[in-house]
């Protein structure tokens, strides 16, 4: 298998299979009957590693893992709109540090929450439908992406609430966007795939200064000049059905369909032919019971493993690190068998949650090793 840099890092096969790693229950919650969509650890800010939130219904809750299978409640916040429901949730935080939560889903309203302060900071509203999914630029973690059913997805600064770019257009997705992401160490670049079976690399390197107008843009955020982006880097077909998650493994991509695995590849694009170019599958990480769309998988901090839910209520964890592939842990449960929308992995990848259609979360940890 070909080198994966991320960041400083690299990511080699081995030649010799990892250690399998043993995980058992410590913690089940029922935070109520409505489906969990997501669960995310913030990654964002070291002094919250082990700080999480969940999303379901009109409600966004904080948590955090504390010892001996210990969570506890830390916050919570109900959307004034009742029919509202959450898909998805992710950390960000202020020009200042301070952390944020940004939420979205069925009304296309995006949430702005002041953790530190415990308030609302702002509602961002620009997408014609539902909101899939949201992501924070790791590297300048005021920017989120969104993806929508609108078939657009938007770049906004969660500081002053102005939505940059939008990418969408003559080379843009034709039906909803299910899923997005920013690339690890590429300020400039994102992934995005959805329900035209596609996968999508953007780049922002030639709107760069309009990013950076938006952070001290001091006018009324509808009087700035955001930019459409309508034509991609790079298009991808690597799957015959829904893509509804994609992630960057350095400058590989993982994504999955509802084919019962994810795809690890490596998109080889032609600089002169922009949106052309060809794809090398790498890797294949067969995940059973993994044929409806909407579940979406996660890393560790450190790009070691990924855990992926199955709609039997089980989670697959795979070594990122080994090629050919290998399995570290199945982990099963006989009272979960709910369909489980998405998992989140801690930072060094010893816990993992699971949020459930059945308004459960569960949490694992790694038992220590003798």
């Amino acid at each position: 298998m070909a080198k994966v840099t991320i960041g400083s890092e690299a990511l080699v096969g081995s030649l010799t299979p990892s250690k399998k790693r043993d995980y058992r229950v410590t913690n089940k919650l029922q935070e109520g009957k409505r489906p969990l969509y997501a669960v995310v650890f913030n990654f964002i800010d070291s002094r919250y590693f082990n700080v999480f939130a969940t999303v379901g219904g009109n409600r966004v809750t904080v948590y955090q893992c504390l010892e001996g299978g210990v969570i506890a409640a830390l916050q919570s916040y109900i959307d004034e709109d009742k029919d509202e429901s959450f898909y998805t949730v992710s950390w960000a935080c202020n020009d200042d540090g301070s952390p944020f939560l940004v939420a979205g889903g069925y009304n296309g309203i995006m949430r702005v929450i002041d953790t530190g302060n415990e308030k609302p900071h702002k509602s961002f509203v620009g997408h014609g439908d539902s909101i899939n999914e949201i992501r924070t630029q790791p590297l300048k973690p005021s920017l989120v992406v969104s993806a929508s059913k609108d078939e657009s997805v938007r770049l906004w600064n969660v500081q002053t609430g102005i939505c940059i770019l939008i990418f969408s257009g003559a080379g843009g997705h034709r039906n909803e966007v299910l899923s997005v992401d920013f690339h690890p160490s590429d300020i400039y670049r994102i992934a995005s795939c959805g329900m035209d079976n596609t996968v999508k690399i953007w780049s922002m390197k030639e709107f760069w200064p309009y990013v950076e107008k938006s952070s001290t843009w001091t006018d009324l955020p509808s009087k700035f000049p955001t930019k459409y982006v309508q034509f991609p880097v790079f298009i991808a077909s690597v799957h015959s059905n829904y893509v509804d998650c994609n992630r960057w493994l350095g400058d590989f991509i993982m994504s999955k369909s509802v084919d019962n695995e994810i795809v690890l590849w490596e998109p080889k694009m032609k600089e002169q032919s922009p949106g052309e170019g060809t794809t090398d599958i790498l890797q294949k990480y067969p995940v059973p019971e993994c044929d409806i769309w909407f579940i979406k998988f996660s890393y560790d901090f450190h790009y070691n493993a990924v855990a992926i839910g199955n709609r039997e209520g089980k989670i697959l964890v795979w070594d990122l690190q080994s090629s050919p592939p290998v399995l570290i842990a199945k982990l099963s449960h006989a009272q979960s068998k709910s369909p489980i929308r998405q998992t989140a992995m801690s930072f060094d990848g010893s816990t993992i949650l699971s949020c459930c259609e059945d308004g459960a979360i569960w949490r694992w940890d790694a038992v220590p090793t003798p």
